[in-house]
């Protein structure tokens, strides 16, 4: 990453490798939620995290351009969290500077009558982003082994044959699902996967401000209210997808989201990593484009000169 002279910024930018590295998963095996805390902010403080964050968007927007002018990659990200884990918010702050045009975003509520009578993966792959892009999924096919296995009945309503719902079913789907992402990897669409972990303290305080707030009330939902009483199922159900769908091509972070300011400082880094990892640059021309461009331009400049 680019240094800064400004000391707040060169002491994050020099701890962002380790600091990553502490909340990414390539390997599930021996992953455990419990070994990161939602409070955690590695010390670092707000002003430190927010001035960053400033200069990332800066960074972003730069290597976004180069990713769509490439046209080589795609880049995926993935948000999967609990309700009020911040993941509008964290999608709208951290890619506030990104160019429009070269970035996409899906959010995946209930699946229509449509979508359940196809595979699994069949909605979210009509979604993926095309080369030069960034696609970002909030809430994914992961659902899919997480609010579909808390809630049987949801399963059920897919039509699957009796014979394919097995106990098998959900170690199944996560090897499905590794080979999903090893296939995009190949084809040039990099995943980064992100789960805000929030604590069951401070989505109680979100769903209470919600409430009390007029201008949120828009954002609650009994069935937040009611999903709470599912905790330690969906704790459950979501280490056991990090452990299982962890790959170094498709890594997921799980980022502490009690404080917004520090899940946003990780989001970005990460991002901006996986851009980097892409050695994206701007297309050169060879000698003959590059003469046919000093031909029109010396044109260009006779017209003007005869006007």
């Amino acid at each position: 990453m680019a240094r800064d002279t400004n000391p707040a910024l060169t002491r994050w930018q020099l701890a962002s490798s380790k600091l990553l590295d502490h909340y990414k998963v390539t390997s599930g095996e021996e992953f455990h939620l419990s070994s990161i805390h939602p409070d955690d902010t590695r010390d670092l403080s707000k002003e430190e995290a927010q001035e960053w964050i400033t200069q990332a968007i800066e960074m972003m927007s730069e290597l976004q351009e180069k990713l769509y002018a490439q046209d080589h990659w795609a880049l995926l990200l993935i948000f999967q969290a609990m309700d009020a884990a911040g993941k509008d918010g964290t999608i709208k702050k951290v890619m506030t500077g990104i160019n429009p045009q070269g970035c996409q975003v899906f959010s995946f509520k209930t699946p229509s009558a449509e979508e359940l009578d196809h595979d699994f993966l069949w909605r979210t792959s009509r979604d993926l982003p095309e080369r030069g892009r960034i696609g970002i999924f909030n809430r994914s096919y992961y659902e899919e082994v997480l609010i579909a296995r808390v809630h049987p009945e949801i399963l059920a309503r897919q039509h699957l044959p009796d014979a394919l719902v097995t106990k098998q079913i959900w170690k199944e789907r996560f090897e499905d699902i590794a080979a999903f992402e090893r296939y995009l990897t190949r084809n040039g669409i990099a995943v980064r996967k992100f789960f805000l972990h929030v604590s069951k303290e401070e989505q109680t305080a979100r769903l209470l401000k919600r409430l009390d707030t007029p201008s949120k009330n828009w954002k609650f939902s009994e069935g937040d209210f009611t999903e709470q009483e599912y905790w330690d199922a969906y704790l459950h159900a979501y280490e056991e997808m990090i452990r299982a769908t962890s790959t170094p091509h498709a890594p997921w972070f799980v980022v502490p989201s009690d404080h917004k300011w520090f899940t946003h400082a990780v989001v970005a880094a990460a991002i901006i990593d996986a851009l980097e990892e892409l050695d994206l640059a701007f297309p050169t021309l060879n000698k003959e484009q590059t003469a046919k461009l000093r031909a029109i331009r010396e044109k260009i400049a006779q017209r003007t000169a005869a006007s």
